[in-house]
């Protein structure tokens, strides 16, 4: 279906017939068309009448162009039942670190967690999503939104170290409980991933989980990094325990005091089954939503005009050039008659 985005503008369509009237009875001039400086007059050899029809054809197409022409889609039902899932991701220093593995490549924390995050946001049919970035303090990269591609692509676009190289989770869980306020009907749950403890911001975490636990929000926290990493040195290997800076004793108080559950991510198939067990949360009736596809065609009048433009232009100017050019011939044949 055709629509316009605003249709009132049309009514400036007979706009150069009220123009010209004005200068027929102010200087007695020529038609003008909004936005050209000059009067454009049209040479005896031209055809007056085709000329006139190129410019109003110009006209109409500028107006359809400006009155943004778009085509409507089928109207698409949105799912009537779905989860309100606010995801808190971790960006400080220590998510750079290379102990996990992905189809036996070795990569950073923050790697895997985009890896199997992408997955997890695109089976999110009918759940709204919304995403917090953490690290000095925390920021919200995407409110909860049906959108998942806008969600996965912020996710894409982040970088360790973007906000910082500390860990605030207790603000991460505020931010959260910030925004769930806005919401009415909803499970309200916070799925926080980190690999270390609190170690900046400007409220403790406890604090927020007991705010977060008053509002009926569940939290759960998800400690993410390996036991075991295998490094080089001039001795030979050793053995080191990459996560030692993760608090979990904190992440688990922190999930028991919202009735949530703390989850330990070593790998890339222990993270996975994480999201399988927020699969079997009961998802929460809404009011049935739909909305229409729309594809924008404003571009097509605005090319065919421009397209137009240039060829009175070149229209105009040939006849200028060709008499330029018999006017020289002629100095020329004069010349050589005299010599």
């Amino acid at each position: 279906m055709l629509a316009f985005y605003w249709p009132w503008l049309l009514i400036l369509l007979p706009l150069p017939l009220l123009i010209k009237r004005i200068n027929i009875h102010n200087v007695g001039g020529h038609l003008q068309l909004p936005g050209i400086a000059t009067t454009v007059t049209v040479s005896s050899s031209v055809n007056r009448k085709s000329s006139r029809k190129r410019y109003w054809l110009m006209w109409v197409l500028l107006l359809l162009a400006i009155a943004r022409p778009q085509w409507l889609g089928d109207p698409i039902e949105l799912p009537a039942k779905g989860r309100d899932l606010m995801i808190a991701v971790d960006l400080s220093g220590s998510m750079q670190i290379e102990d996990m593995v992905i189809n036996g490549q070795t990569v950073n924390r923050f790697t895997l967690i985009q890896h199997v995050l992408s997955d997890f946001i695109e089976r999110r049919k009918g759940d709204r999503l919304g995403l917090i970035l953490f690290a000095d303090h925390a920021y919200l990269q995407a409110p909860l939104t049906l959108d998942r591609r806008s969600v996965a692509t912020f996710l894409d676009d982040a970088q360790i170290g973007l906000v910082g190289k500390q860990t605030a989770i207790g603000e991460a869980i505020a931010l959260a409980v910030k925004r769930f306020d806005k919401v009415d009907e909803s499970n309200r749950v916070l799925i926080l991933l980190t690999d270390g403890s609190n170690n900046a911001g400007n409220i403790e975490p406890e604090v927020a989980a007991q705010i977060a636990a008053k509002r009926n929000i569940t939290i759960y926290t998800i400690g993410v990094g390996a036991e075991i990493l295998e490094r080089r040195t001039i001795f030979g290997k050793e053995r080191i325990n990459p996560s030692m800076d993760l608090d979990e004793d904190q992440l688990k108080k922190l999930a028991a005091m919202t009735k949530g559950r703390y989850f330990r991510a070593r790998n890339s198939e222990e993270l996975a089954s994480i999201y399988q067990e927020i699969d079997k949360l009961e998802p929460v009736s809404r009011d049935q939503l739909s909305y229409r596809p729309k594809s924008e065609l404003f571009y097509w009048p605005l090319l065919m005009s421009l397209l137009i433009s240039f060829l009175i232009s070149l229209q105009q100017q040939w006849p200028a050039q060709l008499l330029a050019k018999t006017n020289q011939t002629k100095t020329n044949q004069t010349k050589e008659a005299n010599q």
